[in-house]
């Protein structure tokens, strides 16, 4: 096959290869969204008191079906889903019974700050753990790679729950040095510094759950390179150790590392969402807690489609990452729709 054939195939292949991944997108959400439509609707509870709260209770029987006709939850379930989808489909995602608005707006007040907090702690995670990793892999079974190894396990297994009630009773409590809840003083949310003290905490519990897992992995990744013949050719060859290791091997753990720090994201969020809830930092993580406590359907669905998007995309960009990264991969899948056309 000739440069200008081979040209149009691999374009065809990309294509192809984007409208499976698009269509499972596509499908993988839509069967998110009926699971937590469905369970969020059979779990116990009473919508009602969310909406109205006390009043509920001195409401007579039609009353209660007025009020549960208004909010449409008298029609069978997968009526009720049709319904939804069809509203969604139009941008409309429903009001909070919670809080009586619209629920973007909602989750517009609150985003930011899961972003800030998710955010930052991402980016600590992402460039401590090759640090560590190099660290612990150029001292392998030394004093500063055994101390490493043994603080890194003791916070990466601690729970975030409770490693954070530990640090609220440590800097909080007795301390008393940093605030143990909010994201803000009252009055003073403009206040950066105000922010930043606030943040402190749960952005520490945040990174320590979390960087020792991600640099275990760079660790053992680069030891098992260093391993490798090339390495040793290389030695052989005059270059010094830094050279092999900053020059050879962290190049070719690179793809593995960038795939995986992409499927993180869900890890880590899922992390942020816990401290929020300790902490009572008010972003996505309590306000999922309030939403399936109060039975508030129209933001747990919105939050859970949000959660769940991005964790079926960040899967995606993980294996797209590793697929335009490492050219075995590639080759293997172009391969395989080659072989598909060919049939």
């Amino acid at each position: 096959m000739t440069g200008e054939e081979a040209e149009p195939l691999k374009i065809r292949n990309y294509i192809t290869s984007m409208g499976k991944k698009l269509l499972l997108f596509v499908i993988s959400v839509l069967i998110l969204s009926l699971l937590v439509f469905y369970i969020s609707r059979l779990s116990p509870g009473d919508p009602l008191v969310s909406y109205y709260g006390d009043r509920v209770e001195k409401m007579s029987t039609q009353e209660r079906e007025w009020a549960r006709e208004r909010l449409g939850l008298n029609n069978p379930i997968y009526v009720q889903y049709i319904r939804w989808l069809q509203n969604v489909l139009e941008g409309n995602f429903g009001i909070s019974y919670k809080y009586k608005m619209d629920v973007t707006e909602v989750i517009g007040g609150r985003i930011i700050n899961t972003l800030l907090l998710g955010g930052i702690g991402f980016v600590f995670i992402f460039l401590l753990a090759p640090v560590l990793g190099i660290v612990c892999a150029w001292h392998e079974d030394k004093l500063p790679d055994r101390i490493l190894c043994r603080i890194g396990t003791v916070t990466g297994c601690i729970p975030e729950f409770w490693l954070s009630l530990v640090l609220i009773l440590i800097f909080a409590v007795f301390l008393r040095w940093l605030p143990s809840s909010g994201a803000y003083t009252i009055g003073a949310e403009h206040d950066a510094a105000d922010r930043v003290r606030h943040l402190l905490l749960p952005l520490a519990v945040v990174v320590m759950s979390h960087l020792w897992y991600y640099a275990y992995m760079i660790r053992n990744k680069l030891l098992s390179e260093i391993r490798a013949d090339y390495v040793l050719l290389a030695r052989m060859k005059g270059l010094r150790k830094s050279q092999v290791m900053l020059g050879h091997c962290l190049p070719n753990v690179a793809p593995a590392y960038f795939s995986i720090m992409a499927i993180s994201v869900p890890h880590i969020l899922g992390g942020t969402y816990v401290v929020e809830t300790v902490f009572s930092y008010p972003g996505i993580g309590t306000l999922i807690y309030e939403s399936a406590r109060y039975q508030d359907y129209n933001l747990l669905m919105l939050l859970s489609l949000l959660t769940g998007i991005t964790v079926i995309f960040c899967n995606m960009l993980a294996q797209t990452i590793s697929e335009r990264i490492d050219p075995r991969i590639r080759s293997e899948e172009e391969g395989s729709l080659r072989e598909v056309k060919e049939q």
